[in-house]
């Protein structure tokens, strides 16, 4: 396998993606919470495009019944149902699912709210779209949830891991990828965790569109690369990665946002989430090198022109994000 195939293989999955696929797979959160001894308010979060939301239903235990019609709308791109429902026996034992689950490639985050303040929270898939509600949980499940989702986030982001990889291609000393990603890591924490607790934020259309733009911009810095010449990305990678990463945290923030962060779980809900995107990145970046050194050990082709094989690929796809993203600012 050459180093042009090695590229090609990583590279091109990400630039047939669809300009909306790069976050579009968002879970949807169904939040249950105990108001008294037989009664829970119920909200259900569905991802939605426009006036089109995804067949997804809620299914309660047969105890439960409906005290209201619920009340609908649409917001920030999600389709939301409220009501209130009287559930006799209570609902721990009772089973809890998404119908339409199964023909979806998205997933569910269902948190209970009982009346003496324990929490029960479970990410449902497509395989698994339904549990038996057990009443409480310790604070390492729930931890492990968000963790997961962590995980899955960065993994299905592919505008950030594009963005990590141009970063790999650009920088050739490994201890200053290190630093590199290290810089981007700490950026996206603070912004994360600033815009989760409700310090700033920002609007999430031009995020993602700016997102695109910082992958576009590296994608650029690696076709302009001369021997014998040391541009300021190739100087101080960190400094570039560190200027992008705080924008992208503000992503990983608006997605944490989206799946629905409780306010009472946000310190270790936050925590969690964050290292579970830092594990997924790891992941993806110790992939990448163990690919792209065992192409460099049997390739042909001269790295110069690997890099600006990647850098044409990493730079369309990113134009192909941007320019529906910033279409969609309007919208």
């Amino acid at each position: 396998m050459t180093r042009l195939g090695a590229l090609l293989a990583m590279l091109m999955p990400m630039l047939l993606a669809t300009p909306g696929s790069a976050h579009e797979i968002r879970p949807a959160y169904l939040d249950i919470r105990q108001t008294a001894s037989d009664e829970f308010a119920v909200v259900w979060k569905v991802p939605a495009q426009g006036d089109m939301r995804l067949g997804l239903y809620v299914s309660l235990p047969k105890a439960c019944i409906e005290k209201a019609e619920p009340a609908r709308s649409i917001v920030d791109g999600a389709y939301l149902e409220r009501w209130t429902v009287a559930c006799a026996g209570r609902l721990g034992g009772g089973e809890i699912g998404i119908d339409g689950l199964k023909s979806t490639m998205t997933e569910a985050l269902v948190r209970v709210e009982y009346e003496n303040g324990e929490t029960e929270v479970v990410r449902l898939m497509p395989d698994a779209p339904s549990f038996v509600a057990a009443g409480a949980q310790t604070t390492i499940e729930v931890a492990q949830t968000y963790f997961l989702l962590g995980v899955d986030h960065i993994l299905s982001g592919l505008d950030h891991l594009l963005f990590v990889l141009a970063l790999m291609l650009l920088i050739q000393d490994r201890w200053m990828l290190f630093k590199t990603i290290t810089a981007f890591t700490i950026a996206h924490s603070i912004t994360l965790a600033g815009a989760s607790f409700g310090f700033f934020s920002l609007p999430q259309k031009p995020v993602e569109a700016t997102i695109a733009l910082s992958i576009a911009f590296v994608a650029s810095e690696l076709i302009k690369i001369k021997p014998g010449e040391r541009r300021l990305s190739e100087s101080y990678p960190w400094v570039v990665a560190f200027a992008f990463g705080l924008l992208h945290g503000f992503g990983f923030a608006g997605a944490l946002k989206e799946i629905g962060l409780p306010q009472s779980d946000v310190p270790l809900s936050l925590l969690t989430f964050n290292l579970g995107v830092e594990a997924g990145q790891l992941t993806f970046v110790a992939a990448a090198l163990v690919v792209l050194r065992a192409a460099g050990t049997r390739g042909k082709i001269q790295p110069a022109l690997a890099r600006q094989l990647g850098a044409y690929i990493i730079g369309t796809a990113a134009m192909l994000w941007l320019v529906p993203r910033i279409a969609g600012l309007a919208a």
